[in-house]
């Protein structure tokens, strides 16, 4: 497909996370909306794999492979157009942010800021107002400073 996908019809979503639990949890929330998860990836080569059938991506920051979410990222949006929601509990590792990137969501996360950020993601209006510091839309990004030190 490539980077000219239509905003509005994004559904497919991929998830990069090399945590299992982490992952089924996000796939749960997502499958539960009506989202449809194509794949789930532990590392870049498994996403890059599954990359050319998603419109949406998920993508934590430390893979099985080490640091790699953030050029993954990258990747993903300049080779197949794919929009990405970062989720991490290290939102300073994004030092370069994907052209595509829609929105960081810190971990922990709750339902609410997944479905936020997938249906932001989907190009529809959501209001981000009660996601307050754990779902920042990249529009808004201004680095890991939008995050409180925990």
């Amino acid at each position: 497909m490539g980077p000219e996908r239509d905003i509005m019809t994004a559904k497919s979503i991929l998830i990069v996370e090399d945590e299992i639990f982490v992952a089924m949890d996000i796939e749960r929330i997502l499958v539960d909306a009506g989202f449809r998860v194509i794949a789930i990836a532990a590392d870049s080569d498994e996403a890059i794999a599954a990359a050319e059938a998603a419109d949406i991506a998920f993508v934590d920051l430390n893979l099985r492979d080490g640091p790699t979410g953030p050029t993954l990222a990258r990747a993903l949006g300049e080779r197949y157009g794919v929009r990405v929601v970062y989720v991490t509990a290290n939102p300073a590792q994004i030092d370069v942010p994907a052209k595509t990137a829609i929105a960081c969501i810190r971990k922990p996360f709750d339902d609410a800021a997944i479905l936020a950020a997938a249906t932001l993601a989907s190009g529809q209006d959501v209001d981000v107002t009660p996601h307050g510091e754990m779902m920042i839309p990249m529009s808004r990004w201004n680095g890991a400073s939008h995050f409180s030190a925990d």
